[in-house]
Parts: structure tokens; C-alpha cells; sequence
């Protein structure tokens, strides 16, 4: 294939998971359901958090913004994911593309600040219990995801300009569901070496920064917990931290899965994009029931929602 500039390329093609006209029908009702459910639940933890005078604490405010950028990040590709199938098309345009990579990562990046926010927010009702109001006060907290949305924003605006500067072949076929930004680079036709440089540079040490600072509050919380005398002040104190830790877990375990299976075995490229869901789109979506599962506050507050 022949190099040509990037404003040349005038589209994509998204391969998805399946060229089998049969599939098509089975896949647009899986992603559709998905969808919804994540839209439904995640709107009733914003609505039920900002109804209910009881919710309006630091640990609910930080869920409700994550809520919101779950809905955000699945509302970046499931859309036109779903057009495409019912259109019989998979093409997407080069600035749809470049839109859809800025997006996905801006709001990926806010779900991993938000779960190390959260964390903190955990640390220091658990280990500073005395002085929590005072040190997690409303200026704080907003400051905390005031700087999640800069950072995040400021490093997706940098991985997509940096991608302007690569030049596409022509009829480029991206084998995902969606406009990744590690897929993109592997298409390119110039050297991208700069660019997988500034990547693995800006994006590691957010990343690994991020887990490793959840790792300590949970560390810390562990200690505290452990100094508890009676058991049921042990139950009381951990259980503040189930769903927070079960949603860690289930986030990273999937994201690291999906990395670190596709740098060691080279699986196929549709096997990809299938473990990819597990993190983009179906982690999103259990968020709200794993919060909501064992938590009386929000489950008040859902009940209340439908009773007026």
C-alpha cells in the first residue's frame, strides 16, 4: 500500500468482532442491552446521590462523577458501533477516528483518577476518621476532580496530537471494535517510534502512579483496620471499602489482562477486541449494581426515586 498524508485518509474501517452477516443481528442486541443497562444504572446512582440529602458526602460525590464518566466513556463508541451494524457499514472518518481516541482516553483516564480519588477518600474516613469531614471538605473534593479532568485532558490532547503528525496507507483497516490508539499506531506507515515513546512515557507512569497510590491507601487502611480491637468495629470499618475495592479489582484485573495477554501470547486480533469488552464496556455497566448491591443508602435512595 501506498503512504499517503493523514488528511488524506478519509476513512476508516472498523472490522469489529465478526464479518458474518448472521452475527451481526446477536451482536448489536448484545451491545444495545450493555448499553442500556450502563446508561439506567448509572444515571439512577447520579440521580439517587443528588436527590437524597443523606448521599451528599465526598464518597458519593466521587461516585456520581464516576457514574457520569462511565456513561461517558461507553457513550465514546457504542453508538457508533451500533450505527455501523444497522447501516451495513464499518467505516468511520479519519476525524470521527482521531474524536474517538482523544475521548476514550480522556474518560479512561478519568476512571482511573477517580478510583484513586476514591481510594484516598477510603484512607482517610478509615485512618483519620476524627478529621474526615474537615480534611475531604467540599473545596477539596472538588479540587480532587477538578485536577482529574486537567491531567486526563492534558494527557489525551497530547496522544491525539501526536497522532496528527503520522502519515496512514490508504483502505486502512483497523481490526477493533472501536479507533484504539495502540491500533492506530501499528497501522501507521511512518516511524512511530516517537510516538510509542511518548506514549508508554506519559500513559506508564499515570497509570502505574495511580495504581501504586491505591495500593498504599489500601495498605494504610489494612494497618488501621487491623489495630480495631472488637471484629464487628472490623466488619464496620471494612465493609465502607468493599464496593470501591471490588470495582478496583474487577477494573484492573480486566485492564491488565487484556495488556498482558496481548504482549505475551500475540492472540488474534478479533480475540482482542473481545477482551477488550471486559474492561470497556461491561465493567462500566456492573459498577452501579456493585455499589448498589450492598449499600443501604443507595438502595434507600433508588426506592425513594421511584416512589415519587
Amino acid at each position: 500500500m501506498k503512504p499517503e498524508n493523514a488528511t488524506a485518509v478519509l476513512q476508516y474501517h472498523l472490522l469489529g468482532f465478526s464479518e458474518a452477516p448472521e452475527m451481526q443481528p446477536l451482536i448489536f442486541g448484545i451491545f444495545l442491552s450493555m448499553y442500556l443497562i450502563n446508561i439506567l444504572g448509572n444515571l439512577l446512582i447520579i440521580l439517587a446521590v443528588s436527590s437524597d440529602s443523606h448521599l451528599h458526602t465526598p464518597m458519593y460525590f466521587f461516585l456520581s462523577n464516576l457514574s457520569f464518566v462511565d456513561i461517558c466513556l461507553t457513550s465514546t463508541f457504542i453508538p457508533k458501533m451500533l450505527q455501523n451494524i444497522q447501516t451495513q457499514s464499518k467505516a468511520i472518518s479519519y476525524e470521527g477516528c482521531i474524536m474517538q481516541i482523544y475521548f476514550f482516553i480522556l474518560f479512561g483516564g478519568l476512571d482511573i483518577f477517580l478510583l484513586t480519588v476514591m481510594a484516598y477518600d477510603r484512607f482517610v474516613a478509615i485512618c483519620h476518621p476524627l478529621h474526615y469531614m474537615v480534611i475531604m471538605n467540599p473545596q477539596l473534593c472538588r479540587l480532587l476532580v477538578l485536577m482529574c479532568w486537567v491531567v486526563s485532558a492534558l494527557h489525551s490532547l497530547l496522544q491525539s496530537l501526536m497522532l496528527l503528525r503520522l502519515s496512514f496507507c490508504t483502505d486502512v483497516e483497523i481490526p477493533h471494535f472501536f479507533c484504539e490508539l495502540y491500533q492506530l499506531l501499528q497501522l501507521a506507515c511512518s516511524d512511530t517510534s516517537f510516538n510509542t515513546l511518548v506514549m508508554y512515557f506519559a500513559a506508564v507512569p499515570l497509570g502505574a502512579g495511580s495504581f501504586a497510590c491505591i495500593i498504599y491507601s489500601y495498605s494504610k487502611i489494612v494497618s488501621s483496620v487491623r489495630r480495631i480491637s472488637s471484629a464487628q468495629g472490623k466488619y464496620k470499618a471494612f465493609s465502607t471499602c468493599v464496593s470501591h475495592l471490588s470495582v478496583v479489582s474487577v477494573f484492573y484485573s480486566t485492564l491488565l489482562g487484556v495488556y498482558l495477554s496481548a504482549a505475551v501470547s500475540h492472540s488474534s486480533s478479533h480475540s482482542g477486541a473481545i477482551t477488550s469488552v471486559m474492561y470497556t464496556v461491561v465493567t462500566p455497566m456492573l459498577n452501579p449494581f456493585i455499589y448498589s448491591l450492598r449499600n443501604k443508602d443507595i438502595k434507600g435512595a433508588v426506592t425513594e426515586l421511584f416512589l415519587i
